[in-house]
């Protein structure tokens, strides 16, 4: 009888080099930068904007407000870095001081509109019998331009930084309100909520521990375009007359006071129209960049 011959020794192939080296993630500032370069520009310059703002009274400027008749409509120079206005003030100082202005009412309007907004988008979400009664007080609301709405507040009220700050907080929040609703709603049929319903859990706290930290993400990335907004329309207020006190430098007082000279001097609404302008394009950067990492889908192909 045959016998089956002895099989060979298996040969086993030697480990190959790997072709293509496998990628590792970059960590750490740097990596942070490769990935996000837009939103890294974005911080960059609000960074700036907020250190000019805090340490104005160190950055070379003057008083603001002092008046000089007879340094009146200087071009830039080497004295004058932005020039004078029409009543001599030096308008490096006022943009610089400026920016104080600009960036409390940005970020008061964000975190008081999304506060409150918030708390109403909760509430019409969760509580259905409300909904009907929060949702139409909201379409009223935004059926106003935010600009009008804000006119109209300030008209009721005197020039300051808080009526201002509260004018554009009350135009703003019925957007939020209507953005955490659609969250909510989409939320509470999720199947997670449902179990915690059916286990006893009081609706208070459904709401703290499953519905509020999913609804944190769009609503920060929310709070920085209503940032954006907000510095807008101050400015715009401010520029028609019915914003910050032209007493009180701000970069729509300052271009509101060159529009009468913009053929002859342009400068003195150009400066403050430029740092306006990468302001709120830095705040748009930001909030562009917290959408990718904040939302799971955008953030698998960071």
């Amino acid at each position: 009888m045959l016998q089956n011959p002895r099989p060979p020794d298996l040969v086993v192939a030697p480990d190959l080099p790997d072709i293509i080296p496998q990628k590792t993630p970059r960590r750490g500032f740097l990596g942070f930068v490769i990935r996000n370069p837009a939103m890294a520009a974005g911080l960059f310059i609000l960074g700036f904007m907020v250190f000019v703002a805090v340490f104005a009274p160190l950055l070379f400027t003057v008083d603001p407000t002092a008046l000089a008749p007879a340094r009146r409509n200087r071009v830039p120079s080497e004295l004058y870095w932005f020039g004078t206005d029409q009543l001599g003030r030096d308008i490096y100082s006022r943009v610089i001081y400026g920016a104080r202005v600009s960036l409390m009412v940005g970020f008061g309007v964000a975190v008081a509109a999304s506060v409150v907004g918030l708390l109403i988008g909760l509430v019409s979400g969760m509580v259905r019998w409300s909904d009907g009664i929060i949702m139409r007080i909201v379409d009223g609301m935004m059926s106003i331009p935010p600009i009008l709405l804000a006119i109209a507040l300030m008209a009721l009220t005197r020039g300051s930084v808080g009526n201002v700050i509260l004018a554009i907080t009350l135009a703003e929040i019925p957007r939020v309100a209507r953005l955490v609703r659609g969250v909510v709603l989409t939320l509470r049929e999720q199947p997670y909520v449902d179990a915690a319903i059916a286990a006893g859990t009081r609706t208070p706290m459904v709401i703290l521990r499953h519905i509020l930290p999913n609804t944190l993400a769009p609503m920060i990335v929310q709070a920085t375009y209503i940032c954006a907004s907000a510095m807008i329309v101050e400015a715009i207020l401010s520029f028609i007359g019915a914003g910050i006190p032209p007493t009180i430098p701000s970069w729509g007082n300052i271009m509101a006071d060159g529009r009468t000279l913009w053929q002859v001097r342009p400068h003195i609404v150009m400066f403050p129209a430029i740092f306006l302008s990468l302001t709120v394009l830095a705040v748009n950067l930001v909030g562009d960049g917290l959408r990718d990492i904040l939302d799971p889908r955008m953030a698998k192909r960071i």
